[in-house]
């Protein structure tokens, strides 16, 4: 089983990439990529989707 799956699909779902979602929560894209392998706290995956939304925001004003 992938580890942080829901993570990684809300992102897939909100169309942006890794990177996009890393710089809104604050980490380089590696880092957070690196954050992702192995499961988070229930409080890191709150942060993290508050980022998604965050980068979904930010990111649709670019396009």
């Amino acid at each position: 089983m992938e580890n942080n799956k829901d993570i990684r699909d809300a992102i897939g779902a909100a169309k942006l990439k890794q990177w996009q979602v890393a710089d809104m929560y604050g980490l380089s894209e590696g880092n957070f990529s690196r954050m992702l392998r192995k499961e988070l706290s229930l409080k890191k995956k709150e942060e993290i989707f508050t980022a998604i939304e965050k980068a979904k925001k930010e990111f649709k004003k670019v396009n």
